[in-house]
């Protein structure tokens, strides 16, 4: 990205000491340096004044800095910041776990608190294996995962990323090999997934899928029916169905959870991301009362021997909590509703340009695939450069903007892709 100058003293001096995500530092371009956020605006510190595009990482769904949700996780801090969830409780998550069981269909009524979506996901792997082996089976211990997935950078949750278009291909040798298949959404896929499936089900012990949207490896697209075959497939083999829903969860896809539009029920479902409207780390994995019930035991080595030190922080729980009220509250799912129509107008035409492969639009979710993007970081600048802040990726440009974003804030998103792309 193009430094800015001056650059702060706090960016020079700090250079030489961070390590950046997704990032060779040997050749990583100078980060832009932020200053202030509101709404679907960041500020730089030069004065600049960036339209987010991306809602850093999804996870800003209502925006930076909303006043409600700054105004609780201030309440909050003037009371207990943190506290240990072992041996203590606290109101802000014993009321958050309520409402998402609420919001969640029946049957799906423990939640189990984390500090970030991996680990979410980490511990849905962790239930499902371990509700066998407190069952005495010991020879299921695989998963089905899918080409194009992402779940997470950890060990476990790499291990069930798409192992050829992911980023963890270094890790090969070291990671548990699972099942990775095409996601059956044709007759000849849904043919190869059964047998597949058929193959596999005496080692297998769950499904895990990123329900409508795989969101890392490429926002690529799936059809309800896809979530609706999983799930008999699952139920015929008595597999652990996990959804992964930190992408999609809260209203992205443009129902609050994409599950809702596959008319199925899986056993877990993972979230974080927009949990707390982007204002601070939490996850939450989401188990169906039979699973938790596999856990209930005079034993104590059948209990899930698990618990992040910040997990259900008292701040994250206070955000998620004002976060949950503003979807109460307010239309944000009409919201997401009139950005993807907005979205479908306003990049349709860019189908045409010689580089493009496709355009697609689902929710709140706007995507321009290329032949190909050969430097990232020089995109990234030229969006820059256009008052928008926009992270090409793999081979898509893509917008998944705050749902409270405004008209002319996203034609100014478009409006600078099409310029852009157009050379």
């Amino acid at each position: 990205m193009t430094p800015l100058t001056p650059s702060p003293d706090w960016l020079t001096a700090g250079w030489n000491h961070v390590w950046l995500p997704y990032a060779q530092m040997q050749t990583a371009p100078l980060p832009a340096p932020a200053i202030r956020t509101e709404g679907s605006r960041i500020t730089l510190a030069d004065g600049r004044t960036l339209i987010d595009g991306i809602a850093s990482w999804w996870t800003a769904c209502h925006g930076y800095n909303h006043p409600h949700i700054r105004a609780e996780v201030a309440k909050q801090l003037e009371t207990m910041p943190h506290i240990m969830f072992g041996g203590l409780a606290h109101e802000p998550a014993y009321r958050l776990a309520t409402r998402l069981a609420a919001l969640m269909p029946a049957g799906l009524e423990r939640v189990f608190f984390t500090d970030s979506g991996s680990v979410a996901v980490e511990v849905a792997l962790k239930i499902a294996l371990q509700s066998r082996l407190n069952h005495g089976e010991t020879t299921r211990t695989k998963f089905l995962a899918f080409q194009g997935g992402y779940h997470g950078d950890t060990f476990a949750t790499m291990a069930v990323c798409d192992p050829e278009e992911g980023m963890h291909s270094l890790f090969a040798g070291m990671l548990t090999n699972h099942i990775i298949a095409p996601l059956p959404t044709d007759p000849a896929s849904i043919a190869a997934f059964d047998a597949l499936a058929a193959r596999h089900a005496p080692d297998l012990a769950g499904i895990i899928v990123e329900p409508l949207v795989q969101g890392a490896g490429g926002m690529r697209f799936h059809p309800p029916a896809t979530l609706r075959h999983l799930r008999a497939t699952a139920d015929h083999y008595g597999l652990t169905l996990i959804f992964d829903e930190i992408f999609t969860g809260f209203g992205r896809t443009g129902t609050l959870f994409a599950y809702q539009q596959s008319g199925v029920t899986p056993d877990i479902i993972t979230l974080s991301k927009a949990l707390t409207g982007g204002t601070s780390p939490l996850a939450a994995t989401i188990v169906s009362t039979p699973l938790f019930n596999a856990f209930l035991d005079t034993s104590p080595a059948k209990a899930l021997m698990h618990g992040p030190t910040f997990m259900a922080n008292p701040l994250g729980c206070a955000a998620a909590n004002a976060s949950l009220d503003l979807f109460e509250r307010e239309s944000r799912l009409e919201a997401a509703h009139a950005i993807g129509q907005q979205l479908n107008t306003e990049l349709a035409p860019l189908q045409s340009l010689p580089n493009v492969v496709d355009v697609r639009v689902m929710g709140a979710i706007g995507v321009v695939q290329l032949k190909s993007i050969e430097n990232p970081a020089a995109l990234r600048t030229e969006f820059l450069r256009h008052g928008t802040w926009i992270r090409p990726f793999r081979d898509i440009v893509y917008l998944t903007p705050a749902l409270t974003i405004s008209p002319d804030e996203l034609s100014h998103l478009t409006a600078a892709i099409g310029t852009v792309l157009k050379g």
